[in-house]
């Protein structure tokens, strides 16, 4: 081009054009880029933004609404405190590559930092809160790598917060209310499209989208806000059951007392959940036809779990359709049968204890005060005897202390592995099952020591029996039965007047009435404990001949009766043998070594004492005094179940009183 030919007017104008162009270039390159000026590209109100993300590929970014950024969490900050990587206020910035992206993270963390320092956690308490949650979500399945994409995560903050125009509304209010409402669409639309179309169905959602109960259940009070983990880790089961009973306090609660609840509170998964039974994201409500737990659904749903062809399971028989999984104790219009049982053995259990645990007081009160008074003890008629006082009295042979040592310890045994399930709630009860290798190797403890407990019952039975058929002198309610008579009753009236100092201690003959109690009490409670367990460990036959509710009741009557068996042992046993005052120190050795001296026998049972002097037949039941090994080994012992049994009785007041180690 020849400028010479150019008209200075031309020219003139040519330069003043490039000089505006230049001008408005620098200008928007160097404009301060606050939020106006952010706004004018970024409101939406012009054409879309698209940006390039890879080759041939572009995202158009979301528009931000000034009003709803200025309400928002966020509003009182400027673009750049986030997007410190823009240098201009051009289309298509520059970029300045040493500066990191925005990130919700690094941003919040280094707030708290700052907070930190300046000694502000107090009044900064919420950016505390943000920090911890921020610490849930990396390790949340959230954080971990997308599979389609996997430089970016499953979802990011953004996707559910929208920092542009995140707010949480005060709890109460109704702003509170739409917010809570629109979580399931939050997790629905974008991601878990089939389980938001199931939840809009079910009793939750009708509740919360249709009714607005802000108080139904939506996504994030079941898996959490931060710390989604996987459906299908041990954690989210556990605490999935919590999640529900954080609602439904009154259905945790019984099911925790049911054979599934105390598996799961034990930390282990593989009973039936919540979920098993009504679902997940199209929970219905129970009398909905279409519910899982429906009347004529239920023998399906219990056959998902009960089938052959799951390992140790067995097909769902009739009665499971009507085992009621949240059965209580106080609605008799529901569970009438359950409330009886229960009524029958709280009645049988304060009786028992009160009755028991007041004799043994009474016994302790009176024995201190007599020993204090110098009171001597029963006087025997020793005349023409010429006895070796260092002998012992023979009182049980050894086939007896063999049957005693063996009942003991598998009764602890069973204790120890019953109530820890029975109080899978407490802190203790998983620790132990951990350490016994599971619920299902404590439940086959548990089942082998109740087939020795039965096992031993019979075997003595069997041997009590023969002894009395074939003794063509025994007398049914003679003084050497243990069956109960008058004088059982009249000795048991004239201890509680003892007791109070309006009589003599009476004279006990071979078996006192407190023993006699001990011996039959194993009766009832073998029949007990042993029919529910046997019961319970066989559902499908049980199921096949009785009605569902017998699980109930036999889950009830079987943990009751255990709980007083054990109380009763390490309280009233203990204290009758081993803790009064007249055996202090303990142990008392009798049922391992099999003898007592003459002084104590003479003590314990003058009756019997003076009964075998009159007839002479006490020296054919004189035997040398047991070795000194012997006897120390038998104090060891006993000292060692006295312990056992002692730790036992805590871990059960533990268990029952709710409370943790």
């Amino acid at each position: 081009m020849n400028l010479k030919k150019i008209p200075v007017t031309l020219m003139s104008l040519l330069i003043v054009g490039l000089s505006l162009i230049w001008q408005s270039q620098a200008s928007a390159e160097t404009a301060k880029l606050d939020n106006a000026t952010c706004n004018t590209c970024h409101d939406g109100k012009k054409e879309k933004l698209e940006v390039s993300v890879k080759e041939g590929e572009k995202r158009t970014l979301t528009p931000v609404d000034p009003i709803k950024y200025a309400k928002s969490i966020h509003g009182d900050m400027q673009c750049t405190d986030c997007h410190k990587e823009i240098t201009d206020a051009v289309a298509h910035h520059k970029i300045n590559a040493a500066v990191a992206k925005p990130n919700c993270v690094t941003c919040h963390e280094a707030l708290w930092d700052t907070v930190q320092k300046d000694k502000l956690t107090n009044e900064k308490t919420r950016l505390g809160l943000v920090v911890k949650n921020i610490a849930a979500y990396k390790n949340s399945f959230h954080a971990r790598p997308d599979k389609d994409n996997p430089s970016h995560p499953k979802a990011y903050c953004e996707d559910c917060h929208s920092s542009h125009e995140f707010h949480v509304p005060p709890p109460g209010s109704a702003k509170r209310t739409a917010w809570h409402k629109e979580i399931p669409a939050t997790c629905g639309e974008k991601c878990h499209e089939e389980q938001y179309m199931s939840y809009q169905a079910s009793v939750h959602g009708e509740e919360l989208l249709d009714k607005g109960n802000s108080k139904a259940a939506d996504c994030a009070d079941c898996h959490t806000a931060h710390s989604i983990s996987n459906t299908s880790s041990d954690n989210f089961k556990l605490a999935n059951v919590n999640a529900c009973g954080g609602c439904h306090k009154e259905e945790l609660k019984s099911y925790t007392d049911t054979y599934h609840g105390q598996v799961n509170r034990l930390g282990y998964t593989y009973t039936a959940r919540c979920v098993d039974c009504h679902g997940s994201h199209g929970i219905l409500a129970v009398d909905n036809p279409k519910s899982k737990v429906f009347s004529t659904n239920r023998m399906k749903t219990c056959s998902k779990c009960h089938n052959d062809k799951k390992q140790g399971m067995h097909d769902a028989t009739p009665g499971f359709a009507s085992f009621g999984p949240h059965a209580n104790s106080h609605n008799f219009e529901k569970y009438p049968q359950m409330f009886i049982a229960t009524k029958f053995m709280g009645g049988l259990l304060i009786f028992v204890f009160m009755f028991f645990w007041s004799h043994s007081g009474l016994w302790y009160y009176r024995e201190w005060q007599d020993r204090k008074a110098g009171k001597p003890a029963h006087h025997i008629n020793l005349k023409g005897m010429d006895l070796d006082h260092e002998k012992h009295f023979q009182r049980f042979p050894w086939g007896w202390r063999l049957a005693h040592l063996s009942f003991a310890l598998v009764t602890m045994t069973l204790v120890l592995t019953g109530t820890t399930a029975l109080y899978a709630s407490s802190s203790w009860a998983p620790v132990v099952a951990q350490t016994l290798g599971g619920p299902r190797m404590v439940g086959l403890i548990h089942r082998i020591c109740a087939g020795l407990f039965v096992s031993i019952f019979l075997i003595h039975f069997v041997y009590v029996m023969q002894g009395i058929l074939r003794n063509k002198n025994f007398r049914w309610f003679g003084p050497d039965s243990f069956l109960p008579n008058w004088k059982d009753f009249k000795d048991c009236w004239g201890m509680f007047k003892w007791f109070l100092g309006k009589g003599d201690k009476p004279r006990f003959d071979r078996w006192t009435y407190f023993e006699k109690f001990d011996y039959w009490a194993v009766f009832w409670g073998v029949n007990i404990i042993g029919w529910s367990g046997l019961m319970l460990a066989f559902p499908h036959v049980t199921a096949t001949y009785l009605p569902g509710w017998v699980f109930n009741v036999g889950t009830l009557v079987h943990g009751e009766e255990a709980f007083l068996a054990a109380v009763f042992l390490f309280t009233v046993h203990f204290f009758n043998n081993h803790f009064r005052p007249d055996k202090l120190p303990p142990p008392d050795v009798v049922m391992f070594t099999g003898t007592q001296s003459l002084e104590e026998f003479r003590q314990d049972h003058p009756a019997y004492y003076q009964r075998l002097v009159d007839s002479g037949e006490l020296e054919k039941y004189l035997v040398d005094a047991p070795a000194a090994q012997m006897t120390r080994n038998s104090k060891i012992l006993g000292l060692v179940l006295i312990a056992f049994g002692l730790s036992l009785l805590v871990l059960v007041g533990i268990g029952f009183f709710g409370g943790s180690v």
